[in-house]
């Protein structure tokens, strides 16, 4: 009984650890999902024995507190301090959102792994794609990405990690997954083309910019209510269809000549 006391206790602490809520990464996985080709998306499920990615979508974020998996920990974000960019910031030796997701995408190309680590490296990806897009995980290490700055979302105490990790995503829209798909993925082509070009370097980036924005609109013990909501949530949605799309570029580059 206190071991299930103190596992309750502490499943705030990792809620507020990483990326995107589940609906977060949910959304994510299904936008990709609707925007891989149907050959692509065909033998990604094959890999994935059988599952979609949305099945998968928050799965890293359970196994990186795992004995097995957690090399994993630091590889949901990058903290770039302030005043820093992320060519001038000390890398983590024990690996960063941009480095993990940029090697995992050069070993899925390369093709030489067995099907067991092939769709291990799917289950890392889809979720760390979703997590390169959440502005807290490229917040300042000096507060941990805004886990040590205290806010209140309405009358509930909290941080401002947690307040962009999960409650702007509910707050925004009380919607399934494909009901956010349906309602916020209406990119043209020209948008999407336009929207996936560049790297995963270049969207951290462009994420760092909007946590910028974050930090300067949001100071410590501010009161997150509906005018924020408001503000913020056409950024949610921008952020949840650009990596949606991301997602789906890397995975039809991967899976388009095998």
């Amino acid at each position: 009984m206190k071991k299930i006391v103190i596992l309750f206790m502490m499943l705030p602490v990792f809620a507020q650890s990483f990326g995107w809520g589940q609906k977060g990464h949910d959304v994510t996985a299904y936008i990709a999902e609707c925007n891989l080709t149907p050959e692509v998306y065909r033998k990604v499920v094959k890999a994935l024995g059988g599952h979609s990615l949305v099945y998968h979508a928050n799965w890293l974020d359970n196994a990186s507190h795992t004995p097995e998996y957690a090399y994993t920990k630091t590889w949901h974000y990058a903290n770039v301090d302030e005043g820093l960019t992320f060519e001038t910031m000390p890398r983590n030796r024990k690996g960063d959102v941009v480095s993990a997701v940029t090697d995992i995408v050069a070993k899925l190309k390369a093709g030489d792994v067995d099907a067991e680590t092939e769709a291990l490296y799917l289950k890392m990806l889809i979720h760390l794609v979703g997590d390169m897009h959440c502005p807290m995980h490229a917040g300042y290490l000096s507060d941990l990405g805004g886990n040590r700055i205290p806010v209140r979302f309405f009358s509930e105490k909290t941080n401002l990690h947690s307040v962009w990790d999960t409650s702007l995503v509910e707050a925004a829209h009380r919607w399934g997954y494909t009901e956010w798909q349906s309602q916020i993925d209406r990119l043209t082509d020209d948008e999407k083309a336009a929207t996936v070009a560049g790297e995963p370097v270049d969207w951290f980036k462009e994420t760092f910019d909007i946590c910028t924005e974050v930090y300067r609109d949001t100071p410590p013990k501010s009161v997150v209510s509906y005018d924020y909501i408001a503000r913020y949530t056409p950024v949610v949605e921008r952020q949840l269809v650009r990596g949606g799309h991301r997602l789906a570029r890397l995975l039809n580059d991967i899976y388009a000549d095998r």
